[in-house]
């Protein structure tokens, strides 16, 4: 077997993280090192929500591209929507307002509450790039209600544009708007020719730029074997390194906590045990487990071991919504957004969703879009672990201090 026969080239790389590690300080930068953040009870309830739907979203998709690489930004998801649900009225707003786990919760409160955690995270950690964007652009001639513009404007800080939609150039023009605000790693989101049914976008779009607080050091990264779920192997590029971290593990799973700059973010990492299903573990994932499993965290020496990988994704989202409950917003004939324009007669017709990241020794770099595509009706332990991610794992992204989910993913096979 592969993993046998390569102790020796483990050991060896071990030899060189021993010395790799005198680099890094003993302190590990944990939540619990960090000072709290004074929440207001809506924008708690916010964040619950805001994760409680990212992972019943994660686990959807999972199910729908069984086998693939997995990779959605539950807060740009649930931003674009948010702003969508300040025109939902009826059984539409009801929906979303049960599929984005927003019960309790008053709109007023829910535009506050994001409106305050965008302020928060943008600029948080100086060692960190992190940045927050959102846009609504509609069709020229149409007239939308002033106060879902006036609501987006203030609370989400969206740009709104009216534009000549069938305009050849219109399609490219938003997208320039993408690329701008996702430093170039995600280029499109508006295919050209415009739909002549669409007459809104409205749409988020997040960067994301960590260095690790220990890098991995590049004499380290070895060829590898990555096994796949039908039990073949693809090679890969193995990072390696020594440190202490946040860490726990049970008779499922290892879980590895990597801050980012100053400890603001960091990426958790699930690894499941050998013979175990990395779907069976993401069946698991609830806000509840979560909690629990990162309570659980203690500061631990071991040797971490994670393969490079970069991956572009895309996925329309709109099969993964209605199985979560929103199936009325995207019915042409019972959709309800007549806060946004009160003739009636739009649905959602798109949520199309795209991401990036890149996993290197130096850190992380990560990128989400989600588009909200408006259409007319056409009627109107032991001294130290060891963690070596050869197999499917899952990993979080996320800011520390307020628990917000920014990115989660499930890797079946490492990709460069």
């Amino acid at each position: 077997m592969f993993k046998k026969s390569n102790l020796i080239i483990v050991f060896l790389i071990c030899i060189i993280l021993m010395q790799c590690s005198k680099k890094n300080p003993t302190k590990t930068l944990t939540p619990e090192n960090k000072p709290s953040i004074d929440l207001a009870s809506a924008e708690k309830s916010l964040l619950q929500s805001d994760n409680k739907f990212g992972l019943k979203l994660f686990q959807e998709v999972v199910r729908q591209e069984k086998d693939k690489n997995v990779f959605i930004s539950p807060l740009s998801v649930s931003m674009a929507l948010g702003m969508t649900y300040n025109g939902a009225n009826g059984s539409t707003q009801e929906a979303m307002q049960k599929t984005l786990e927003l019960n309790g919760l008053t709109l007023q409160e829910v535009n506050e509450s994001y409106q305050h955690l965008i302020g928060f995270l943008s600029g948080l950690d100086p060692k960190v790039q992190f940045q927050i964007a959102n846009s609504i652009w509609y069709r020229q001639g149409w007239t939308f209600e002033e106060e879902f513009i006036d609501l987006n404007r203030t609370y989400f800080n969206a740009a709104v544009k009216g534009m000549d939609f069938d305009d050849p150039g219109a399609a490219d023009t938003i997208n320039a708007w993408v690329s701008e605000n996702t430093n170039g790693r995600i280029q499109t989101i508006v295919d050209p020719p415009i739909d002549p049914s669409l007459v809104m976008f409205l749409i988020n779009a997040i960067y994301f730029k960590g260095a690790w607080t220990y890098q991995f050091d590049k004499n380290a990264t070895t060829d590898w074997l990555f096994y796949l779920p039908n039990g073949s192997t693809v090679p890969c590029r193995l990072m390696g390194q020594k440190s202490e971290y946040p860490y726990y593990e049970n008779s499922d799973f290892q879980l590895v906590n990597l801050p980012y700059g100053e400890g603001d973010f960091s990426m958790l990492i699930f690894l499941p045990r050998e013979g175990k299903k990395v779907d069976d573990l993401i069946g698991q994932f609830n806000q509840e487990n979560l909690s629990y499993w990162l309570s659980c965290l203690h500061s631990d020496s071991g040797k971490v071991f994670l393969p490079k990988f970069t991956l572009e994704y895309d996925l329309l989202l709109n099969d993964a919504l209605k199985a979560l409950g929103m199936t009325v917003a995207f019915d042409p004939d019972q959709a309800d957004f007549t806060k946004i324009h009160k003739e009636g007669g739009l649905y959602i017709s798109r949520v199309k969703h795209k991401t990036f990241v890149e996993v290197n020794e130096e850190g992380t770099v990560a990128a989400g879009v989600t588009s909200v595509g408006m259409e007319l009706s056409a009627d109107l332990p032991s001294n130290y672990f060891e963690f070596l991610a050869d197999r499917p794992f899952i990993f979080l992204i996320r800011e520390n201090l307020s628990a917000t989910i920014l990115f989660i993913g499930k890797i079946v096979e490492p990709t460069l």
